[in-house]
């Protein structure tokens, strides 16, 4: 997966949309602020989540961090390999997924930041 093709949040949340379903992951800005990630607390499957509110949540050696949810909908999978390997989402952000939502208000995509913006905003951080 390549960062430009993603849409991002100003949480520093990325989103790639298949179909209907959104893989939500967190930006390499983000991971690079955490520091070394060495819990993730995963949603649960099948819950219903909202935009723009907590659904899950990074231990790093720094501190503990909210990921906000960029779209509402269900839960419909997690990446359960970041249950052993937390760290992957430092090693490859644009790669290693949070979890997978069904979207149910498609319209929430255009609220999101393509990628030439969000550099722009990560420049300002």
């Amino acid at each position: 997966m390549n960062a430009e093709s993603l849409k991002y949040t100003k949480d520093h949340e990325w989103v790639n949309v298949e179909g209907n379903i959104a893989y939500v992951g967190i930006s390499d800005f983000a991971q690079h602020s955490l520091g070394d990630i060495v819990f993730v607390e995963l949603p649960k499957n099948g819950a219903i989540v909202t935009a723009n509110k907590v659904f899950a949540s990074v231990e790093s050696v720094k501190a503990v961090s909210d990921i906000i949810c960029p779209v509402s909908g269900k839960v419909v999978k997690t990446n359960d390999a970041l249950n052993d390997e937390p760290q992957l989402l430092n090693e490859a952000p644009y790669e290693n997924w949070v979890a997978a939502i069904e979207l149910s208000n498609v319209s929430e995509l255009e609220t999101l930041l393509g990628y030439a913006d969000y550099e722009d905003f990560c420049k300002k951080q």
